[in-house]
């Protein structure tokens, strides 16, 4: 089979990068097609490789940001010539899924979520922006032309691979789209379960409004119990001016330090909602148990009693009673660490490669249409 690999963009690093990385190691020979590529922002497995980008492709975009390109990206991505493939396997949380191809190529989509900021998460993008009241007005006309062609684009996939049941259940209210899951893949070997615990808390996050980091440290300022911050974003400056000394903000780490933190940590806090979430595996995957909002993606990832505890409401009351229950009980690092093996990915790399063997049998065999 001829592939070709579709990313929305290649510009950091983060849990659809790493599936993109999966993909590449199952199908060396693919080019990745494209909007944004900046290398000095990705892992090695991402740099020196055959990376297609679009007319979008410039410093001054780099600079500038992927999120004020997207009335663009629909003709980004359909200016792609992908005719000479015979399989389309695109990673798609924006517009990678629209790509054109012709009836003979075989699209299968891992649909990480459909458009966020597009659908139901709208007002809290658009909050978050915080444009003008001119600009607030056009960005209602643009988005209401995303999410035509985001529902319009859906059809030219003819397979759908949803992240989690979560997402699956999105695909099907926006796009009317069966599909089968597959989760993201953790790669296990990268953490280890250490003996020496320490006794801080730790979270690991982009510092935006949805991730709700702003619980966490309201909570942690009531408890006064140490919390560790990895990572950072816009919210950062808003963050550490609410927070005690208890609670220290490390910026961005490399993988070295963040796989340390991971391994003696008391536990992961996870207090806001996601399609899935990798950071909760990546932490179970190190034997540390998690304590995470009992809704979205961490349902599936996390089991309650067993490898950490749900809190139920995104409140700082009750995040600190999931904060004393988990205190009470004795968690086991081997069972945690199990139970992330479960999602390692070389469990993920073996359901993709078979799912596209099956339907690219099925695809050539199938006929949609009737001679008269």
């Amino acid at each position: 089979m001829r592939m070709a690999l579709v990313h929305d963009w290649l510009t950091n690093m983060g849990g659809a990068e790493r599936v993109v990385i999966n993909f590449k190691e199952l199908f060396p020979e693919a080019p990745i097609y494209t909007t944004l590529y900046n290398a000095d922002k990705l892992d090695e497995a991402l740099k020196n490789i055959d990376v297609r980008t679009s007319f979008l492709q410039s410093e001054k975009n780099l600079k500038r940001g992927h999120q004020k390109l997207l009335p663009f990206m629909p003709m980004a991505f359909e200016s792609f010539d992908l005719n000479e493939y015979d399989v389309i396997l695109s990673s798609s949380s924006s517009c990678a899924k629209g790509v054109v191809t012709n009836p003979d190529t075989m699209h299968v989509c891992y649909c990480h979520t459909p458009m966020r900021y597009a659908w139901e998460y709208y007002y809290e993008y658009a909050n978050e922006w915080g444009l003008n009241k001119i600009k607030g007005k056009l960005l209602k006309y643009v988005m209401n032309y995303i999410r035509v062609w985001d529902r319009v684009s859906a059809d030219r996939v003819d397979y759908f691979i949803a992240n989690s049941e979560n997402v699956a259940k999105r695909i099907w209210k926006h796009y009317r789209k069966e599909s089968v899951v597959i989760h993201p893949p953790v790669r296990c070997n990268l953490f280890n379960v250490s003996n020496i615990d320490e006794d801080y808390f730790l979270i690991l996050s982009r510092l935006v409004p949805y991730k709700r980091i702003d619980l966490a440290v309201k909570a942690f300022n009531e408890l006064g119990l140490p919390l560790v911050i990895i990572g950072d974003g816009p919210e950062r400056q808003r963050l550490e001016s609410m927070a005690n000394n208890n609670i220290k903000f490390l910026g961005r780490q490399p993988d070295e330090v963040i796989k340390d933190y991971y391994s003696k940590c008391r536990a992961f806090i996870f207090p806001g909602e996601e399609d899935f979430g990798i950071t909760p595996l990546e932490a179970q995957a190190s034997g540390r148990p998690v304590i995470a909002y009992g809704k979205g993606g961490a349902l599936e990832t996390v089991i309650d009693g067993e490898t950490g505890v749900f809190f139920k409401e995104q409140t700082i009351e009750e995040l600190i009673v999931a904060i004393k229950k988990f205190e009470d009980i004795e968690f086991d690092k081997q069972t945690i660490r199990k139970h992330a093996e479960e999602f390692d990915e070389e469990i993920f790399k073996a359901k993709i490669s078979n799912f596209i063997n099956e339907k690219y049998k099925e695809f050539k065999g199938m006929k949609n249409y009737k001679v008269i």
